[in-house]
């Protein structure tokens, strides 16, 4: 028989991000009240002086003005949403960027590294099906110089650092094939105003270090439906209420931003600027203790804080 979903498992599973948000979708289905709307991107807030009521959007026919208890901005790291709201933002710093490019799969390719590293280079691996999604990892502001080694030095070195890439390296026919991700650790010191609030990515921006982006964010959704569901149905939660998720996602946003600087200024930069890159104490104990391992891989995949939704009766059971 297939396992209950909340049956406990020894590994963790990778899911694309838009096959995440096609789940999602198709779940969201079942919900008669729900509009998804398409194509469709914020361009403003609407504020009537005392507090925020909803967005001005803009889609293929025109502007659009969404009304609402309830803003929450969730549009990642370049939030409009927390752009216009004029909400502050602690600036944390990232000494990288990340190339990301795609490569064809060749017949049978197989690699189980996920990270390959040589000195001064990083690239990053992810299978795809039919398909790798590269990560290179570059010294930050440092593209330009890329570019002026040219493509063939560009895929020669990726090629190296991978050679399973080497078949269909040529998918990378140019520079417009390769987008820059530029790297941001900040968040805001103020996740909320009256009628607005702000999760993930538009709350605080994560360090592609782990991968983990993507599981904060997911965790503070669930943990503002547990806080504020009940709340809303009284119409828009107060501050107090919109300030609780901030306060409950906090620590585990600061834990792993630390880990991720610590990470970036200590290993990745070193190596980049060609010096010796000697992991942390921290690091080398996790890396002689087996246990400590599983442990770490559990804070890394599952959270600091993990979060469960609740049923909105309140009882506080979890489902």
């Amino acid at each position: 028989d297939m396992a209950r979903l909340d049956t406990p498992c020894p590994f963790i599973a990778f899911m694309p991000q838009w096959e995440f948000l096609d789940f999602l979708a198709e779940k969201a289905a079942a919900f008669p009240n729900l509009t998804i709307l398409r194509s469709t991107g914020v361009t403003d807030l609407i504020d009537d002086g005392e507090r925020i009521t909803g967005v001005v959007a803009q889609d293929g026919d025109g502007v659009v003005r969404i009304t609402a208890d309830l803003t929450i901005g969730c549009d990642g790291r370049h939030s409009t949403v927390r752009d216009r709201a004029g909400l502050s933002v602690e600036d944390i710093g990232a000494p990288i960027d990340v190339l990301w490019f795609r490569v064809t799969k060749g017949d049978g390719a197989f690699a189980p590294a996920f990270l390959r590293g040589a000195p001064g280079r990083f690239l990053i691996t992810l299978d795809r099906g039919d398909y790798w999604q590269c990560a290179f990892v570059i010294a930050k502001g440092a593209l330009e110089h890329v570019k002026a080694q040219g493509l063939p030095a560009f895929r020669d070195v990726v090629v190296r650092l991978a050679p399973m890439l080497g078949q269909h390296i040529g998918d990378v026919a140019g520079w417009d094939d390769v987008k820059l991700l530029t790297v941001t650790i900040d968040r805001l010191t103020q996740w909320s105003r009256p009628g607005l609030l702000c999760i993930g990515d538009a709350a605080h921006a994560m360090s592609p270090v782990g991968g983990v982006g993507i599981n904060l964010a997911i965790q503070d959704a669930v943990a503002t439906a547990n806080l504020l569901a009940a709340p809303l149905r009284d119409g828009c939660p107060s501050d107090d209420a919109l300030d609780s998720v901030r306060r409950r996602r906090l620590f585990p946003v600061r834990v792993i931003q630390a880990i991720q600087t610590a990470a970036q200024n200590n290993i990745i930069r070193a190596s980049l600027e060609g010096r010796d890159a000697r992991a942390p104490l921290p690091i080398r104990i996790v890396g002689a203790l087996p246990w400590l391992q599983g442990l770490t891989a559990r804070v890394i995949g599952i959270g600091v804080r993990p979060e469960r939704v609740r049923s909105a009766d309140g009882s506080g059971k979890a489902l």
